[in-house]
């Protein structure tokens, strides 16, 4: 389905199947998968940091290095602190699990 210019709008667009948000047009395949696994139900220990990153960088995420090894998430006016894991590049599931609800309260769905 070709859609017109005056058809996409607020980045996002509609179509027959559900809701397209703007993210998800310009998001490589390899960051659509990472979302979906932060976002899987029950809570995933295998989501790597590395992915994570991508995935945030792709959709408008600002990372600022904080002290020791802990990243500020800037997105929407919000920020979140994430722990970088080692020597595992995966996050554990707590970190996963408030980085699922950080995202939900800034409109991004899977």
């Amino acid at each position: 389905m070709v859609l017109a210019p005056s058809q996409i709008f607020y980045g996002a667009y509609f179509h027959c199947i559900g809701v397209t948000l703007w993210y998800h047009l310009t998001m490589k395949a390899k960051h659509r998968k990472a979302l979906q696994l932060i976002f899987k139900r029950p809570v995933s220990g295998n989501v790597k940091w590395s992915d994570t990153i991508a995935m945030l960088n792709s959709i408008g995420a600002e990372l600022e290095e904080r002290e020791g090894s802990l990243v500020a998430i800037h997105l929407s006016n919000d920020i979140q602190i994430q722990h970088r894991p080692h020597p595992s590049p995966c996050m554990d599931k707590g970190a996963v699990a408030a980085l699922r609800k950080f995202l939900e309260t800034n409109g991004v769905k899977p």
